[in-house]
C-alpha cells in the first residue's frame, strides 16, 4: 500500500506507540483523543490533531480506532459526531476489544452507509505496540482485508479470523481469559511456594522449564509481581471487561465456562479491593492476603 493519510482515535498507551509505527512507515496521521495534550509526543510534521471524530474522517478515508471499551467505541463511529459522519469515512479498523455483539451491532449500522467494518483486536501489550510485534486477530471481507493488510503489518503477525463480523473478537477474548487465569494459578501455586520456604524467582525458572510455563511466569511475574511493582500496564478494569464479555459470549453460545467464571470472579474481586485503575497482576496481591505470604524476588 502506497503512503497515504490515515485516521487514529485514541491515544493511549496502545495507540500512541501504534501510531508511531504507521508514521514510520511513512504515513500521515489525522488523530484524536478526548485529552487536549494525548498527541504530544507524536511529531509535529507528520501528526495532525483534530477536533472530532468526524474531523478525522473528513481527512482519512481509513480510520483506526483504540478504545477502552464498546460503547465508547459505538458512540466514536457512529455518533452524531462520529466517524461515520465524515465526509471521507470508507474503511474503519477496531484494534479495541470490543466483543462480538457490539462488532456485528456497527457492522450492520455501517454497512447501510457503505462504510466497512474491520474488527482487529491485537494482543501483545505496549512493548509488542512499540516494537511492532503484536498478533492482530482480523476479520472482515477478504477484499477489505487485502487492502489493509500492508498497513496492519505495521503492528505485527496478522490472524485473518474469515469473514463473519466479530470473529475475531472472540479470539481476542479467549486469549484475554486466558492471560488473567494463568496469573490467578500462578500466583495459587508461587504462595504456596514461598509458605514452604522456596524462592519465587527460583520457582519460576523452574515452571519455565517445565510444563506449567505460561506468560505470567515468564513475563507478568519477572517484571512487575517479584519486583513488587504491580504494573504491568493493563488495568484491572480493562482485564475485568474483556474476562465478563468473555464469559457471557461462552454462555450465549452454550459452551461451559466454569474456570473463566472463576477469573472473573477474582477480577471483580480485585476490582473492590484495590480499584479499577490497578494493575490486573494485582489479582496476586489477594492470594498473598490470603496466604499470609509475599511474592518477592
Amino acid at each position: 500500500m502506497q503512503r497515504q493519510t490515515l485516521g487514529f482515535i485514541g491515544l493511549g498507551r496502545m495507540g500512541v506507540p501504534m501510531v508511531r509505527r504507521l508514521i514510520e512507515a511513512g504515513h500521515h496521521l489525522v488523530v484524536y483523543d478526548t485529552r487536549p495534550d494525548a498527541a504530544k509526543e507524536l511529531p509535529v510534521e507528520f501528526t495532525k490533531l483534530a477536533a472530532s471524530p468526524k474531523a478525522v474522517a473528513d481527512e482519512a478515508d481509513i480510520v483506526f480506532c483504540s478504545l477502552p471499551t464498546p460503547p465508547v467505541v459505538r458512540e466514536v463511529v457512529l455518533g452524531a459526531n462520529g466517524i461515520a459522519a465524515g465526509s471521507k469515512a470508507r474503511i474503519i479498523v477496531d484494534v479495541s476489544t470490543t466483543g462480538p455483539s457490539m462488532a456485528k451491532i456497527i457492522s450492520e449500522s455501517l454497512a447501510s452507509k457503505g462504510i466497512g467494518w474491520v474488527d482487529a483486536p491485537i494482543s501483545g501489550g505496549i512493548a509488542g505496540a512499540r516494537n511492532g510485534t503484536l498478533a492482530v486477530m482480523v476479520s472482515c471481507p477478504k477484499q477489505i482485508y487485502e487492502e489493509i493488510e500492508p498497513v496492519l503489518a505495521n503492528f505485527g503477525r496478522r490472524f485473518y479470523c474469515g469473514e463473519t463480523p466479530g470473529s475475531a473478537q472472540v479470539a481476542k477474548l479467549g486469549n484475554n481469559m486466558i492471560a488473567a487465569g494463568v496469573i490467578l494459578l500462578s500466583a495459587e501455586a508461587l504462595a504456596m511456594g514461598v509458605k514452604a520456604g522456596l524462592d519465587p524467582t527460583v520457582m519460576c525458572d523452574i515452571i519455565n522449564a517445565s510444563s506449567g510455563r505460561n506468560s505470567a511466569t515468564q513475563d507478568k511475574f519477572p517484571r512487575a509481581v517479584l519486583p513488587g511493582t504491580f504494573d504491568f500496564g493493563f488495568s484491572t478494569a480493562l482485564s475485568y471487561k474483556d474476562v465478563r464479555m468473555c464469559v457471557d459470549e461462552s454462555e450465549n453460545l452454550g459452551v461451559p465456562m466454569v474456570g473463566g467464571s472463576l477469573v472473573r470472579q477474582m477480577l471483580a474481586a480485585t476490582n473492590a479491593r484495590f480499584g479499577p485503575d490497578s494493575d490486573f497482576t494485582s489479582m496476586v496481591r489477594i492470594i498473598e492476603e490470603w496466604a499470609g505470604v509475599e511474592i518477592r524476588a
